[in-house]
């Protein structure tokens, strides 16, 4: 099968295309930075030069690809997240103006099948038991988390509603593994190791977790399996800020976290701290197990993250 992988070099983009071509799919893999090209290579795979905001080369790069299958692994998250707004200002346009174009080409190729990577942990912050594909999404949340709430949903808008094509679209858990921000030398790891990710208030907020494996495994099924549609991709645990904080703390032999106040984190980090650390619910991925055939690797954060540093 022809398949064109948008975002082939990032944190799932590379095993990704890896899986892919293992399965004797013949892949197109997009980066936006020419030297990147031998990494696309040596997984097997054809590298297409391609910013997901330049229209034009979005056109040229799909056309030539003709895949009859497009994933959309584009995202601009690798850096820092030291400002929320600006970390995500990015991927937000890539999820709304990048989206369009990309369904346009794919109309255009005659690609059969699109799926596309969202987020899971979008969901309002009331009600108990866990969240599903049909929960309400956190519309009138505070920015900038609303308006990241927002780009997800005209993406996914615009992958399902798309005449002529199967979309299918995977909310992702926060994803931890090798070349996450959860991973050795990420971001969460490093600042947790430093003491400097506190539990807010009571950290009552369910993380939803997934590791990198099972999310490529997840979207090797989505390229052939399963009705379109959503599905949430992620671990059968969720996990509350005031667990999975002192355990990954305890495995990095790190200090204790310490715990901050609502008002003290929105001051500090800022509103999406309170959101993540106290508000957020867990999510379900009972649909993915029946429809698309999610099978874990790994079932629980506390065995991956063991095994990721240890």
């Amino acid at each position: 099968m022809r398949i064109f992988v948008a975002g082939g070099t990032g944190v799932l983009g590379r095993p990704l295309v890896e899986a892919l071509v293992d399965l004797g799919h013949e892949v197109t893999a997009s980066t936006h930075r020419s030297e990147n090209f031998s990494v696309i290579e040596a997984l097997g795979a054809r590298p297409a030069l391609m910013d997901g905001l330049d229209d034009a080369a979005v056109r040229q790069a799909i056309l030539e690809a003709e895949p009859e299958v497009i994933i959309n692994q584009i995202t601009a998250l690798s850096a820092p997240s030291r400002n929320y707004a600006k970390w995500l200002a990015v991927t937000n346009r890539l999820r709304s103006e990048g989206t369009k174009t990309l369904m346009t080409a794919a109309r255009e190729a005659g690609t059969r099948r699109v799926v596309a990577q969202s987020a899971s942990f979008m969901t309002q912050p009331v009600g108990s038991g866990p969240t599903d594909e049909s929960s309400p999404l956190y519309l009138e949340a505070p920015e900038p988390i609303r308006s990241h709430i927002q780009a997800n949903i005209a993406a996914e808008t615009l992958v399902l509603g798309t005449p002529g094509i199967e979309g299918v679209v995977l909310r992702y858990g926060f994803l931890y593994g090798e070349g996450t921000a959860i991973g050795p030398g990420g971001e969460w790891a490093t600042g947790v190791k430093s003491g400097d990710v506190p539990i807010v208030g009571e950290g009552a907020g369910r993380y939803p977790f997934v590791h990198v494996r099972d999310a490529v495994s997840a979207t090797v099924q989505a390229v052939d399996r399963a009705s379109p549609g959503i599905y949430n991709v992620v671990g059968d645990e969720p996990a509350p800020q005031a667990e999975w904080l002192p355990y990954l703390a305890e495995i990095l032999d790190a200090p204790p976290p310490r715990r901050v106040s609502e008002e003290e984190a929105e001051e500090q980090i800022g509103v999406q701290a309170v959101y993540y650390g106290t508000q957020l619910r867990a999510a379900s991925n009972a649909k993915a197990k029946s429809e698309l055939g999610l099978n874990l690797e790994y079932p629980s954060w506390r065995e991956g993250f063991r095994e990721l540093f240890t």
